[in-house]
């Protein structure tokens, strides 16, 4: 089995600068959880030390002009703005003439106008996450005390757009939202947002031990999925292809072209994403920051011999070569590529664990959306082959 090298793609890492900390608690969040891995750390922020050190490692191990940092949670915001300010600096410090661009992931309900102000000057892109019209959002997104937060968000929203910030939207599939698609679309064109992210919420009581798992009640279900996706694909359809950009939509065509997608579920191996935790400790992904997926701690290991070390090698083979005969013979198997190591926890038909617990949803979206992808896909072929 070929290694991969430094050279065979870009080194990217999620920070978490203020760890699992977040001034929100939604109900299907999978990240406050992590907090206990450090239960018995004084503080939860990322350190100046740290934070150069990162930026050192990150830009000297990477192999192209172009360097994206991004920003994570629990809520990045939570830090100040003058560690955003001091990481500037060290970025434009350590660049040696590279371009450096920023991402940043935040609920919104922190934003501030000064905030933006400094977003907009720094040409920071920022993804809001919100689960679409008030009575959907609120459903699950509150505070610790159980209070709705969605006119909070779209108080933040209306500052990016008063001052200019380019933002796009990140929003959750739930067992709320799902049989709703076409509100739910409607909803984020009518407040102008042009690049969305939709992410099925999938959160299992239990990932072993049963043939029919079960999950917990804001999960969406596989059939949910399905619907889901068709209906709004049906919807996007009629008025909307080049004009509103559905992430999910546009990784399918990669796909069906024979180009690695934008997003790693869809991707035909995973360890391409890794994230670092607020002291410095390397795991394998985001859905994977558990003990057994540590890869190491910065001030101790590099980035480059942490992330194309065997461990995370083996870790982004594990997603091709673990998958059940169901999916090895299924004919969308290039479409989806067993979708995210995280989900496969069902069992296909012949009894064999490691089955996507969406692959019925999928299934019935790809079978949809075929023809479709047949023209696109033809499409784009001949603009390539004729540049």
């Amino acid at each position: 089995m070929q290694t991969i090298t430094p050279f065979a793609r870009p080194l990217y890492v999620m920070l978490k600068p203020a760890g699992a900390q977040c001034n929100l608690a939604c109900s299907y969040c999978y990240y406050l959880d992590k907090r206990r891995l450090y239960a018995d750390s004084k503080s939860t922020l990322m350190d100046d030390e740290l934070l150069e050190e990162f930026t050192r490692q990150y830009i000297e191990a990477q192999t192209m002009n172009e360097v994206l940092f991004t920003w994570h949670g629990g809520e990045a915001l939570l830090r100040p703005l003058s560690f955003f300010q001091r990481a500037l600096q060290l970025q434009r410090h350590y660049a040696n003439g590279r371009t450096i661009d920023n991402c940043l992931q935040t609920n919104g309900t922190l934003l501030t106008d000064e905030w933006c102000e400094f977003l907009r000057e720094n040409n920071f892109l920022v993804g809001i996450s919100i689960d679409g019209p008030q009575q959907f959002h609120d459903a699950y997104r509150h505070t610790r005390s159980g209070q709705p937060t969605f006119s909070e968000v779209m108080h933040g929203i209306g500052l990016l757009e008063k001052h200019g910030v380019q933002w796009n939207a990140m929003a959750t599939v739930n067992h709320q939202n799902a049989d709703h698609p076409t509100e739910f679309y409607q909803f984020f064109k009518s407040i102008g947002c042009q690049y969305l992210q939709f992410t099925p919420i999938v959160e299992p009581f239990s990932r072993s031990g049963t043939r029919t798992p079960t999950c917990r009640p804001e999960s969406v279900t596989p059939r949910q999925w399905g619907n889901f996706l068709c209906t709004l694909y049906d919807e996007w359809g009629k008025n909307d292809v080049g004009k509103i950009f559905i992430q999910l939509f546009d990784a399918t065509l990669s796909n069906w072209v024979g180009i690695a997608p934008g997003i790693c579920s869809l991707s035909a191996t995973c360890g391409h994403a890794a994230v670092m935790e607020f002291n410095g400790d390397v795991y394998a992904c985001d859905h994977f920051v558990l003990p057994e997926y540590r890869l190491g701690n910065i001030r101790r290991q590099t980035l480059t011999s942490m992330l194309y070390g065997e461990r995370q090698t083996t870790f982004g083979r594990m997603k091709r070569d673990s998958l059940p005969r169901q999916c090895r013979e299924c004919p969308w198997l290039f479409a989806c590529h067993g979708e995210c190591p995280k989900n496969r926890f069902a069992y296909d038909r012949y009894g064999h664990p490691g089955l996507n617990y969406l692959c019925e949803g999928y299934r019935q979206f790809f079978e949809h959306v075929a023809n479709d992808m047949d023209e696109m896909a033809r499409e784009v072929k001949g603009k390539i082959a004729h540049k």
